[in-house]
């Protein structure tokens, strides 16, 4: 019988990628999403993971879980469903016992001053990061305790195919390089700010599945270093003019028209400082190389 790998949320950019590595590996795969869309060569279902009964049903069978949920980028919204959510998928996967790796951001670590590992310690000075700082602290304590088994699987702000609609480095310089006009950057354009290749994090997933001895800790996703700055990393993309910073106080002004950009203000701290992430514990353990930023800001 073959062993169904299940992507608990299919329709976002790290989905699209890991679809891809599963089936070149040959793999069974079943997609999960609210709207059940059907792909060609996997199982379909759908599923409001808000729901234990939906939940339980869609995960039936499956061998293991890529939790990839992803919900509207509202603060309000963030702490009303994301415990429920965190504590649903707990249930289910320990109720069922399949293994699940949740893959997480960098939010709860807050602003640090040094390389962001495994071992930094949560710290966040935002909203956003201290929800997600409670769902990582609920899912820490269930493997704790023994209930489940899980990995977490953390990636810095990620860029590169399939995320050109969410991805900030996308929205800001690319589809701007594209156009021919200037770059944009967040606050300060000469700090380093890694970026995680979204093919990158899809094979790693992938890789963490495979591996029993993965389970039951923290990984850093694979991540180019040394991190680049806004302008080389812009200049890279194949812009030749100035990159245009957009500061904080212009990003508040702009939240009271664009919703978007009001739930942005608090995670600029991300780029008033340096923000290296660092990813060598998963480099040294399964000897893999990221993609480099030189060629990644170039995939189209």
């Amino acid at each position: 019988m073959s062993q169904i790998h299940t992507i608990l949320g299919a329709g976002g950019a790290i989905a699209t990628n890991l679809l891809k590595v599963l089936q070149d590996a040959n793999e069974s795969v079943r997609l999960v999403s609210r709207s059940g869309k059907e792909v060609f060569g996997t199982e379909s279902r759908k599923a409001n993971v808000l729901q234990k009964d939906e939940l339980r049903e869609a995960l039936q069978g499956a061998a293991i879980v890529y939790f990839l949920i992803g919900i509207e980028y509202k603060i309000d919204i963030w702490k009303r469903d994301w415990p429920i959510i965190m504590q649903n998928v707990i249930d289910v996967c320990a109720e069922l016992k399949i293994p699940f790796i949740f893959v997480d951001n960098v939010y709860m670590y807050g602003q640090v001053s040094v390389n962001m590992t495994e071992a930094t310690p949560f710290n966040p000075c935002s909203e956003k990061g201290k929800v997600r700082a409670q769902i990582a602290t609920m899912l820490l304590e269930a493997i704790r305790t023994g209930k489940v088994t899980a990995t977490i699987a953390r990636s810095a702000d990620f860029y590169g195919p399939g995320s050109f609609e969410v991805s900030f480095f996308h929205q800001l310089v690319t589809k701007n390089v594209k156009a021919g006009k200037k770059a944009q950057w967040l606050s300060n354009a000469n700090l380093p700010h890694s970026l995680t290749y979204t093919v990158d994090i899809a094979k790693a997933l992938y890789v963490l599945a495979k591996d029993p001895s993965s389970f039951n800790q923290t990984w850093h996703l694979p991540t180019a270093s040394p991190a680049l700055t806004g302008k080389e990393l812009t200049q890279m993309s194949g812009s030749t003019k100035q990159v245009s910073v957009l500061p904080k106080w212009l990003l508040k002004i702009l939240g009271v028209f664009i919703p978007v950009m009001k739930e942005t203000v608090e995670m600029v701290y991300q780029y008033e400082h340096p923000y290296h992430f660092d990813s060598s514990k998963f480099q040294r353990k399964y000897n893999f190389t990221p993609t480099s930023y030189r060629v990644g800001v170039n995939v189209k």
